[in-house]
């Protein structure tokens, strides 16, 4: 009898151990892991308003090796970037903002972006089942 409460005592907190590794956390400003998720991000964002550009962390967290950004593209010191003088200066129009939503994953050593939006008008999200598996509190509801 004690050896069976004693596994499901284990059974338990290696649950919850598990459970608490996977609740989705927001890395610290000047982390490396900071870093990685906004430079996978990057290229996404520049290869539409070209280089050089900043972010604004709207939102970020990371869940074992899930990620999702919500982040708002700037020149750096802050400076606006403006749409007509880039690639999306046709779609401006039907954009809400710049605003880049990202979902990564963490896979081959490094940070890959599995899905995106750039000034989405709706949760772009919402039903895709890909999203629905994710740790709840990762991406917003």
């Amino acid at each position: 009898m004690f050896r069976a409460l004693a596994a499901v005592s284990l059974l338990l907190l290696v649950s919850a151990a598990h459970a608490q590794a996977e609740k989705p956390y927001e890395p610290a400003r000047g982390t490396q892991e900071r870093k990685d998720l906004m430079n996978a991000i990057r290229p996404l964002v520049e290869a539409r308003v070209s280089p050089p550009v900043e972010f604004v962390i709207d939102r970020l967290r990371v869940s074992g090796n899930w990620a999702f950004a919500i982040v708002s593209p700037q020149r750096p010191g802050g400076k606006p970037i403006d749409l007509s003088r880039t690639a999306l200066r046709e779609q401006a129009d039907y954009l809400d903002g710049i605003t880049t939503y990202a979902l990564l994953v963490r896979a081959y050593g490094r940070w890959n972006i599995v899905d995106y939006a750039i000034g989405p008008t709706d949760v772009f999200w919402s039903g895709d089942p890909l999203y629905e598996q994710l740790t709840p509190g990762l991406v917003p509801r």
